[in-house]
């Protein structure tokens, strides 16, 4: 049976333009935008009308970074599939790429078969993987290229955490030439692990044992350094290169050294250090555990590198990098030692207002707005034009926005699985008023009416940006 919905009224916000027009919605796909008084939107009289006038119609947000049921430090997220992509639908995003992790001395598939099973059946919006590699051998390179034919195009290795994640420059490298050759694309986690080791040890062995010393261990120039270092690596290799969760003013100046040269180097920030800064994790009475993440939240100066940055194209893409624990049980592991606190903060929910609420102030455009959030990491994760705009033949994952609402951030209010938010009393402007997703209600004014299970497995594409 055909399902028709018209959004009549709204203004239809892209990555590209901004326009006064209805969307027509057929069987959970875009159909047509048009003009609201033109003489084709007016034929739409046979569809359900939905009222947005006074309102942004926008795409749904795709956030690229996040980590459900992620085990860490001994514990787990304290998201669910089934919670947290509930929360993503309250914040606006329709969909979500999350991350597999490989066990050491174990394929690929294995952990994608894990993170399968946990997602299926779950999800109340759509979602993709990428790959964490965790032991780069033969038979593991090898596996990444039919991991791309079934839709997971991007790989994840990291220069930090020695013992866990860590992986050194010769199994970079070799990640990068097979990548180079399968289109796929990798993802760095940029730190200088070996080097933070040795600082935690050293001011832990001097009583330095709050929280705030997660932030000075983890120095700007440690970032800045295994940035360069990934940047040169992929060189050598000849492949494309994103650098997740990017926090530090000298780690931007290495990005954009790379795109000034034209190379194929990309990079994300997140909410979290384009809002907060040390001034939280400096909080009394280790409230401060509630910001410890990797990479750290840095001094408040850095942040007007982040916005240039984002302005310039120099950073493509703000993804939350969710991962909550709770401060009761799991954040308060690290009382007496601030590098057993489970790194990690939750987001998922916040990130399309606190990024409205940046137009608001004058950071960025609304097109801006729509580019960083939905379009490009729909491209850059091989995802789009199905997911993050408003064209013929897109999902119909559309937000209806508010953008005179006004909201106070509070862990009383929100979604997460959390007991507490990161952003507790932060006034915003701008609030979801109502999402669809592949044309199907998940909000309704302020309701949820969704249900897990709704949400998809999205097969992804190579990268819109290496085409």
């Amino acid at each position: 049976m055909s399902s028709r919905k018209v959004i009549r009224g709204g203004l239809v916000i892209t990555a590209s333009d901004e326009v006064h027009a209805d969307v027509l919605i057929e069987d959970g796909r875009i159909a047509a935008v048009a003009a609201s008084d033109s003489s084709a939107a007016r034929a739409w009289t046979d569809a359900e009308a939905v009222d947005a006038t006074g309102k942004y119609v926008i795409p749904g947000g795709v956030d690229a970074h996040t980590h459900m049921e992620m085990p860490f430090g001994g514990t787990f997220a304290s998201d669910t599939f089934e919670t947290g992509t509930r929360a993503a639908a309250w914040g606006g995003t329709t969909t979500i790429v999350d991350f597999v992790v490989q066990t050491v001395g174990e394929s690929l598939r294995s952990g994608l078969d894990t993170w399968h099973g946990k997602a299926d059946g779950q999800c109340a919006i759509d979602y993709g993987f990428h790959m964490i590699m965790a032991d780069v051998t033969e038979s593991v390179l090898k596996e990444m290229d039919v991991l791309i034919e079934e839709g997971v195009t991007s790989f994840k290795l990291f220069m930090a955490y020695p013992g866990v994640f860590y992986s050194d420059d010769g199994r970079i490298l070799r990640a990068m030439q097979r990548a180079s050759g399968n289109g796929g694309l990798i993802m760095m986690h940029a730190e200088n692990g070996i080097a933070i080791d040795v600082l935690v040890q050293q001011a832990l062995a001097e009583g330095r044992t709050d929280p705030r010393y997660h932030g000075e261990v983890r120095h700007a120039l440690l970032e800045a350094e295994a940035t360069h270092r990934a940047i040169q690596l992929a060189r050598v290799a000849g492949a494309p290169l994103y650098v997740v969760h990017v926090s530090a003013e000298q780690a931007v100046a290495e990005l954009a050294a790379a795109r000034d040269k034209d190379l194929p180097v990309f990079g994300e920030t997140c909410p979290q250090y384009l809002f907060l800064s040390t001034d939280n994790l400096a909080e009394p009475d280790f409230e401060g555990a509630k910001y410890v993440c990797s990479t750290p939240l840095r001094p408040r100066e850095h942040q007007a590198a982040l916005w240039q940055a984002l302005r310039t194209n120099d950073l493509q893409v703000v993804s939350t990098d969710h991962c909550p624990f709770c401060f009761a049980g799991q954040k308060d592991m690290g009382r007496g030692d601030f590098s057993k606190i489970p790194n990690g903060l939750p987001g998922v929910e916040n990130r399309m207002d606190l990024l409205h609420q940046a137009v608001v102030d004058g950071h960025i455009s609304r097109r801006r707005w729509i580019e960083i959030a939905c379009a490009a990491p729909a491209r850059m994760f091989g995802l789009y034009p199905r997911k993050g705009t408003l064209a013929p033949g897109a999902d119909a994952d559309v937000v209806i926005y508010d953008p005179h609402a006004e909201q106070v951030v509070s862990a009383q209010t929100h979604h997460m699985n959390v007991d507490y938010s990161a952003y507790e009393g932060k006034r915003l402007t701008g609030r979801v008023h109502t999402v669809l997703s592949r044309g199907v209600t998940v909000i309704d004014d302020g309701a949820y009416v969704g249900h897990a299970g709704h949400g998809q497995y999205v097969p992804r594409g190579l990268s819109s940006y290496l085409a």
